[in-house]
């Protein structure tokens, strides 16, 4: 798509209508690697661009060139294809090795800097540069009003008659925010301190006692009438927040990102001091990087009742403490019940006066910080990539605006919530390895046309050694379903290898060459190339819109925290967009902004490169009265709008109230006139929507673009277009532990005059399909598998014969001799295992390392077809050797052998080695390794389960027929 101007609000229709400034969108660009070749080329030799990227923690800032260099090596050989350069706080605990902090920007650090950016263009791999250090960025150079502001309340209920004694001092200690990171230095003050009966039902009721603050009362003595009441007291802080893990040279307070003066000062501190030493960044890095704007609540700036008055037509300040809530670390609301008590009629003024305050906010966030990021950034002739997210911004349109848009997924709590192992219907987050926001990210994209969609992938900040190949790759289909096509693993430590074991660790799964299957880890970085060569020069299909209820949260509960909503109104959101990713629908999210600026073309309604005929409002009881007319102008011309569980009563926020409400009425009723195509759903009781959609879907036909015979909720499917027209759909089966059988039809208009292919992204080889004569294939996916079906013009090639779970002449194989190799200490132990078992059942439950298991079989005569070996359930890789042959390396799923051309009449001698996880052996350390204990036995947190290792089987040989 060409350049667009994006106007990134849309309301009124009458004229009273506020935007934003213009930001300039880019979309349509070629991805890293475009152009090398046909999609096939790509495919089978991704580009360096396409390969997973690392966060590389600079650790404490103490980095050394020839390390530098050394480690640039390490990921190169490892699969890897570019690095976020991210100086970060040195971790705890751990030796430094005597080695100096480089200050950020200095010299010293500049120059480490251009001895990367120089070896990582000798080895074809890309560079991204993060925007200070730690997070939200900022510094001790900070001054005044450069540095982060909030306003905050406290209230005490009261209940009189009686006097009441305080104090400044105390007033203000109450409502400080017991935030992440509180700045040394913050500057609180008193604004205002008043009282109201509680229940409260108009400003007239309450005493304003913000005069007795000037006397410099040491006690403040309040008469407090008969009955309840509470004491608001309005503090501004300012320079409360410090950076979140800091380097040195860039910890100290944050940065006011409402000021845009103070953000520019900043930005261009950072790379002019950049430029004159090392030279343009432009020729050294591919993109500057914001991480995720956890601003810790951060709501204020020197301007804002200004700015509100100017946008929303009144004076915000009368009614400011009534908005707020009492929050605390990241913003996130510790009481909503802290304040007094409202009439109806006052809490629904104040409900829209808080959308207001939230709406000028997330304006005032995209104007002086997203759009002076962007032009930063294109002026300096890089890309903007970001986290564009968190307390305070669009979750949808802030993400329009970058030239790399950036979600993540988390990892910590993948054994509580069982990711691989549960598909949960009561907390959208179990068995998810995406968090909520990606979904956001990549239908910004979407909408913008970009195909780049990064995701900072797999974090993990607390079962670090437990983290498996097989587990990344769950995690990573699971992402590239919600729209992800790019990996940023989080992240890779720098640690050199004379630091004591386990080494240097700020974050991360232990992406560390001391890992037992580092080894191994480009077998999944290969695979994920090739996903991402794929995802990356296509567009991902969807006919269905879905507007998540952000006005509505805003307007009751004020923004919240993405991508950790500390409360959600509507949980099941994603629940929804799951469903239809299940039984082969494809969906984006939009946002009222999107849909009123949007084309109305005979039952599509059409952004950019997007058109949909399908619309669901989830729960939305509030709506601009232009995005209203949008919908009747979709509807009358044949497209579908399903509301689930209440209609759209009201408009948003306050100035005009009555008459936007009297439209959005008017509305309403013509839409209603509808009753085939604007239609009122009741949501599942149990959340069950992948039970619930699959009957929408017939009734009101919503024609899946393949038809799951069978849909399981661990399988899911995107389809994806190419600019030549040929698609192709990704299936993925997110379950650790069952495999799944299904037959799949696709339409005569995807398999007309072309072929079906599989194209493996494991070993980069494409495979002939036949379909039956309803476009019917049938469909095995086994645990963690994914598969790509593609459908071109390409005729010739070799059938797809993959090998079966069982076959004929099945036979087990009991009794192993076990070697035990440990990585971590000098020793070998040697035992039998007459049925094999979970190691985790048997005494060697703390090992790490390699375990060997060999046997010897007979075979009497060779057999006339195929002979495949099944290893049954393995926990770890697992390295197949036949005789000495190489049999292959299986990393997930069914661990399948073909022993063809191996296998000899007589005896035969097998080898299977499986490489285990670390976490077990590192629980053991105790005290006399704190690192080791502060990622595997954190305080306040239940130990960590014992870990499954190794080979259980049951170990099978059988023919292939």
């Amino acid at each position: 798509m060409n350049r667009r101007t994006f106007i990134a609000k849309s309301a009124m229709l009458t004229g009273s209508m506020a935007v934003f400034p213009s930001l300039r969108i880019y979309g349509g660009e070629h991805p890293a690697g475009a152009g090398q070749g046909t999609p096939y080329d790509m495919f089978r030799n991704p580009d360096a661009g396409y390969r997973p990227f690392v966060r590389w923690w600079w650790n404490g800032n103490r980095v050394q060139p020839n390390e530098l260099i050394r480690e640039l090596h390490l990921l190169k050989e490892a699969g890897i294809g570019g690095v976020e350069i991210n100086p970060v706080k040195f971790p705890e605990y751990t030796d430094d090795l005597g080695i100096e902090s480089l200050q950020w920007l200095s010299d010293e650090w500049i120059d480490a800097l251009k001895v990367t950016f120089d070896e990582a263009g000798k080895l074809g791999m890309t560079s991204d540069l993060i925007v200070g250090s730690g997070w939200p960025f900022g510094g001790e150079f900070l001054k005044d009003g450069e540095r982060g502001q909030i306003v905050v309340i406290d209230v005490k209920k009261l209940e009189g008659p009686m006097v009441y004694e305080t104090s400044v001092f105390n007033l203000l200690k109450d409502a400080d925010p017991r935030i992440s990171e509180p700045y040394s230095g913050r500057i609180p003050r008193l604004l205002s301190l008043r009282l109201v009966p509680d229940p409260v039902g108009s400003l007239e009721e309450e005493t304003d006692l913000s005069d007795m603050l000037g006397d410099n009362r040491e006690v403040l003595r309040i008469n407090i009438p008969k009955g309840k009441y509470a004491l608001y007291s309005l503090v501004k802080i300012d320079a409360f927040g410090g950076v979140i893990n800091g380097a040195p040279g860039a910890n100290g307070p944050t940065l006011n990102h409402l000021d845009r003066d103070a953000v520019m000062k900043y930005l261009n501190r950072m790379s002019d001091t950049i430029e004159r030493r090392a030279g343009a960044l432009s020729g050294h890095i591919r993109a500057l990087f914001t991480d995720s704007m956890e601003l810790e609540g951060a709501n204020w700036t020197g301007d804002m009742a200004e700015a509100f008055a100017e946008r929303r037509g009144y004076d915000v300040m009368p009614f400011l403490p009534y908005l707020l809530f009492k929050t605390e670390s990241m913003g996130n609301v510790s009481d909503y019940n802290c304040g007094a008590g409202m009439s109806p009629e006052f809490r629904e003024m104040i409900e829209r006066m808080r959308f207001d305050m939230e709406m000028t906010k997330a304006e005032l966030f995209l104007e002086r910080f997203t759009g002076t990021y962007v032009e930063w950034c294109h002026r300096l002739h890089v890309k903007s990539r970001a986290q564009a997210y968190g307390r305070g911004f669009f979750p949808l349109e802030t993400s329009m605006a970058h030239d790399i848009p950036e979600g993540e997924s988390w990892t910590t709590n993948y054994l509580q919530h069982r990711i691989g192992e549960e598909m949960s219907n009561e907390d959208y987050r179990r068995g998810r390895a995406y968090t909520m926001v990606n979904k956001y990210v990549s239908s910004a994209a979407h909408l913008a046309g970009k195909r780049l969609i990064s995701a900072e992938e797999m974090t993990n900040t607390y079962r670090v050694f437990n983290m498996t190949l097989e587990f990344l790759k769950i995690g990573c289909d699971m992402n590239a379903i919600a729209g992800i096509t790019h990996s940023v693993f989080h992240g890779f430590n720098y640690s050199p290898p004379e630091a004591p074991f386990p080494g240097w660790i700020r974050y991360g799964a232990y992406y560390n060459e001391k890992n037992n299957w580092w080894p191994y880890f480009r077998l999944f970085n290969d695979y994920r190339a090739r996903v991402s060569s794929m995802l990356q020069n296509a567009d991902m299909y969807a006919d269905i819109a879905i507007l998540p209820p952000v006005n509505d949260m805003w307007t009751t509960i004020g923004m919240q925290n993405e991508p950790f909503p500390s409360t959600i109104n509507a949980p099941y959101m994603s629940l929804l967009w799951e469903a239809m990713h299940k039984t082969g629908n494809g969906a984006d999210y939009v946002s009222e902004t999107v849909i009123a600026a949007a084309t109305v073309e005979k039952g599509w309604l059409c952004y950019g490169r997007r058109k949909y005929n399908r619309l669901f409002l989830i729960e939305t009881e509030r709506m601009y009265p232009a995005t209203l007319a949008r919908l009747y102008d979709f509807v009358a011309s044949g497209g579908h709008v399903f509301c689930i569980e209440k209609y759209p009563v009201k408009s948003l926020g306050w100035k005009d109230r009555e008459r936007n409400d009297r439209e959005v009425t008017a509305w309403m009723e013509k839409l209603r006139a509808f009753p085939d195509r604007f239609v009122l759903l009741t949501k599942p009781e149990d959340n069950d929507f992948m039970a619930w959609y699959p009957a929408i879907q017939q009734k009101y036909g919503l024609t899946p673009f393949v038809v799951i015979e069978n849909p399981d909720p661990y399988v899911m499917v995107n389809r994806y277009i190419r600019d030549d027209g040929s698609e192709f759909f990704f299936f993925v089966n997110a379950s650790l532990n069952r495999e799944h059988q299904t037959t799949v039809r696709f339409p005569k208009q995807t398999a007309a005059r072309r072929h079906a292919w599989i194209w493996d992204p494991e070993d980069g080889r494409r495979y002939r399909i036949h379909l039956d004569k309803r476009g019917g294939f049938p469909l095995r996916l086994g645990p963690a598998d994914s598969r790509i079906i593609v459908f071109d013009g390409t005729e010739q090639g070799e059938t797809w014969r993959p090998l079966p779970v069982s076959g004929a002449d099945s036979r087990t194989l009991d009794g192993w001799d076990v070697e035990l190799l440990h990585s971590c200490k000098d020793s070998t132990e040697k035992t039998h295992f007459f049925v094999l078992d979970d190691l985790k059942n048997t005494p060697y439950a703390d090992f790490t390392g390699t375990v060997v298991y060999t046997r010897k079989f007979h075979i009497a005569t060779l057999p006339a077809h195929a002979t495949v070996l099944n290893l049954g359930k393995v926990w770890g890789v697992a390295e197949v050797r036949l005789n000495g042959e190489d049999c292959g390396t299986s990393w997930y799923g069914n661990r399948l052998h073909d022993l063809s051309g191996k296998l000899k009449a007589g005896e035969n001698d097998l080898e299977v080695k499986v490489i285990t996880t670390m976490g077990n052996y590192i629980q053991t350390l105790k005290d006399e390794n704190l690192i080791a204990q502060k990622w595997t036995a954190r305080p306040g947190r239940a130990p960590q389960p014992v870990q499954s290792m190794g080979m259980a089987g049951p170990v099978t040989l059988y023919a292939c027929q």
